[in-house]
């Protein structure tokens, strides 16, 4: 019987019809491969995964497979994202026993969960011998089995160790970070490495915010060029926006067309910063539609964001997207469609499969007709919703609904402050009129933009804390806007905490900042580790055979950056000097390798910019009650969203608003908007025009 079809997982409910008679991730599971002495497969993807996607097609959907599974294991399906400690754990064996990890992914294990042997993808002929191999491995050395088991649990036990040296994280230390990603920059192609090629949102948000602090020129040229390279590429849909996973190759031409929620939430907050600094056009564009994508194609009834959607449309991969030069005539004409075909890089030969080609952008945007552009655009999109379109992975993960809901804040503020079409201390704010209209229609749609993401960010604010805040304690996802069952991990905790700190900001309402506050005791309490460090796990959580511990950023900030993060502002924000050195600690497990990889230890230095900026504490006090509603009416406010220096927090409201405690016991000056500015709970004395803010803040 398969036991998969009540699952919250889109990922499990996929193999529901298996002829695998699969269990979720439960004790019942084990107790049965104990009962019937026989060894356990677990089987660890996620909805999204190409690969496996057909490693299901080719085995677990075939029924002479399921039944050689059946008949000797007792097989176990795992959502990774859903278990993050389970896959954390297991992927450690993987790479233990492999060199390398990756999805599906396929462990052998014993009754008690201890693996003894590791792999990833296998085809159907190769699945069929190793699943024949291991059957007979456990009932003919058994005794070898269980010594391999104990030297992979000794193992990954070592390798999630924790209590190893510590240091400050210091402004040597990140300078030497930024100067180790410039040696390993790709100055051809931007980003880093070659293909695969992933996007560096997290590297390039601590190179930002590293250029802010110190002025750095090479680290904001890294960022534009990486930036602009993507926007152009093919990884970045030109038609709906929105990145996909990755690159296949070195030139973000032909990408694995997967296309996940926390990419795009933490891209968004880099194109946003680029544009805040620089007034980048293309930054600005890139950021407007990413909000736009998030909108349209992740946001699910009643609050919150889906997960990803699929790389595959009806079991091929890339089908809903590319094109040949023909079917660019079919839709838009011949004039028309040779000019897109020019544009878009579209040709005979071909870019992916079968020739045809990923739109990417041949030349510069700016350098042809908006008007033209978005013409058409637009008759691709409508043509290209015709097609079959990917399946989408609705469950609602806690910590990537965090991740965009700071995103969301930080595209806002920055549209607040630029939607006059001037920077509050009357420079030109270039990104704002990316669209070539006039002033006042190019301001009006940009604040719909910005009131677009606050609305966004509270519904996803909203529903994490009504539907996954279950008794004091996150719950890792739910679905349908029903909670699942796995508790949360660090790092729902960390991004969740950080995204209640930047609704409080923007919202002005005492009730975010003490939901951080609840958040960030729990993971003091539960999730540390005795020296500043954290588990990514809690103490009272599940016993795996190993307590995860990674403190490496990758695709996502791991647990401990992202608590270390809304343990920063946190800390600004109350005022509690405890919090912000619960954070140095933190990121002082973490120093000693963010120089030497800093590739792994991006949100990591980041915070750690942010720490040695001050961070600053910018309160602005008005007589208008509706700043948080419209907050491009104020000028200080302005000035402060637009030059807010590293990892800075901003309130602002009526004088003494409950709830805030950055607005207490500070008062208006003749009657006038006053921004007060700390930093380091040090302040500065308080003005009432922009030009002295700014002056306070550089």
């Amino acid at each position: 019987m398969n036991r998969l079809g009540t699952a919250t997982s889109p990922y499990l409910l996929q193999h529901a019809d298996n002829p695998v008679d699969w269990w979720p991730w439960c004790a019942e599971a084990f107790d049965e491969a104990r009962r019937r002495d026989v060894p356990v497969l677990i089987s660890v993807g996620y909805a999204a995964c190409h690969w496996c996607h057909v490693m299901a097609h080719e085995s677990f959907e075939n029924t002479t497979v399921g039944e050689l599974i059946n008949d000797n294991f007792v097989a176990i399906k795992v959502d990774r994202e859903e278990r993050p400690d389970v896959d954390a754990v297991y992927m450690t064996a993987t790479q233990a026993m492999t060199g390398q990890g990756g999805w599906p992914m396929t462990v052998f294990a014993t009754p008690d969960g201890t693996p003894f042997f590791c792999g990833t993808y296998f085809p159907r002929p190769n699945f069929v011998r190793l699943l024949q191999s291991v059957d007979a491995a456990w009932r003919d050395q058994r005794e070898a089995v269980l010594r391999q088991g104990a030297a992979v649990v000794s193992t990954i036990g070592g390798a999630q160790a924790v209590g190893g040296p510590t240091a400050p994280l210091t402004a040597e230390l990140l300078s030497a970070a930024a100067g180790t990603l410039a040696k390993e920059y790709d100055s051809t192609h931007g980003g880093f490495g070659g293909a695969p090629k992933f996007p560096p949102h997290l590297d390039l948000l601590f190179l930002l915010r590293h250029h802010q602090r110190t002025g750095d020129p090479d680290s904001l040229e890294i960022v534009q060029h990486t930036c602009e390279a993507m926007a152009r590429g093919g990884i970045y849909d030109q038609l709906a926006g929105g990145f996909a996973r990755y690159a296949v190759d070195a030139t973000w031409t032909v990408p694995h067309f997967e296309k996940m929620l926390y990419d795009n939430a933490l891209l968004l907050r880099v194109y946003s910063l680029l544009w805040r600094l620089t007034g980048d056009r293309m930054a600005a564009r890139i950021a407007r539609e990413t909000v736009r994508f998030l909108a349209e194609a992740l946001a699910v009834p009643g609050g919150g964001f889906a997960s990803a959607l699929d790389a595959d449309t009806d079991g091929v991969e890339g089908a809903t997207y590319v094109w040949t030069p023909q079917q660019l005539i079919d839709v838009l004409g011949e004039s028309d469609g040779r000019w897109a075909a020019d544009l878009f890089d579209v040709t005979t030969a071909g870019t992916f499969e079968h020739g045809t080609s990923v739109l990417r952008l041949a030349r510069d945007v700016d350098d042809v007709p908006v008007a033209g552009f978005d013409r058409v655009r637009a008759a691709l999109r409508r043509s290209r919703a015709g097609r079959p379109q990917p399946a989408r992975d609705d469950k609602v993960v806690a910590a990537w609904n965090g991740l965009v809901v700071t995103g969301l804040v930080e595209f806002a503020t920055t549209a607040f402050a630029l939607a006059d079409g001037a920077s509050a201390d009357g420079a030109s704010a270039d990104g704002a009129l990316a669209d070539g209209a006039s002033t006042d229609d190019a301001a009006g749609r940009l604040r719909a933009d910005a009131e677009l993401a606050v609305e966004l960010a509270t519904a996803a604010g909203a529903y994490l804390a009504r539907t996954h805040l279950v008794d004091g304690r996150l719950r890792r996802v739910s679905r349908d806007g029903q909670v699942g069952t796995p508790a949360g991990v660090l790092d729902d905790y960390g991004c969740v905490a950080e995204a209640f700190c930047a609704l409080h900001q923007l919202r002005g309402e005492g009730r975010w900042l003490d939901l951080a506050g609840e958040l960030l005791d729990v993971a003091l309490a539960r999730f540390g580790t005795g020296d500043g460090g954290f588990y990514d796990t809690a103490d009272d959580a599940e016993q795996l055979v190993a307590r995860p511990a990674d403190p490496t950023d990758n695709a996502t900030p791991s647990g401990l950056s992202a608590t270390a993060a809304a343990l920063t502002a946190y800390a600004a924000l109350r005022g509690a000097s405890d919090y912000r050195a619960a954070a140095e600690r933190a990121l002082a497990t973490v120093a000693p390798i963010v120089a030497r990889h800093p590739r792994f230890t991006g949100y990591a230095a980041a915070v750690g910019e942010a720490l040695l900026s001050g961070p600053y504490e910018i309160a602005v006090v008005t007589a208008d009650p509706t700043v948080t509603v419209d907050p491009s009416a104020d000028p200080l406010l302005r000035a402060a969203y637009r030059h807010a220096p590293p990892g800075a927090v901003v309130v602002a409201g009526l004088a003494d608003q409950p709830g805030v405690p950055l607005l207490a016991d500070r008062p208006m000056l003749g009657g006038a908007s006053t921004a007060y500015v700390c930093r380091g709970f040090v302040c500065d004395r308080p003005v009432t025009s922009a030009p002295d803010l700014i002056g306070q803040l550089g």
